[in-house]
């Protein structure tokens, strides 16, 4: 079998964390922030993890994370 390729996209845009859970960016703070409510754009800082099925795609395109 030869290597298996790891999507350029997906390794800059996720990390694994130790136990195995994919971390991602926050999604919804690029632009358009004048309209989000106080406490969206509070809860929204930072990462957060991926949920489950979510998770099983991005795996797929990190194949030695």
């Amino acid at each position: 079998m030869p290597k298996l390729k790891t999507k350029s996209g997906a390794k800059k845009r996720f990390k694994v964390t130790g136990s195995g859970k994919i971390r991602a960016g926050q999604a919804g703070k690029r632009h358009g922030m004048i309209k989000r409510t106080t406490k969206f754009i509070r809860t929204a800082r930072g990462t957060t993890i991926l949920k489950d099925q979510d998770a099983k795609v991005v795996k797929q395109f990190l194949p030695y994370a």
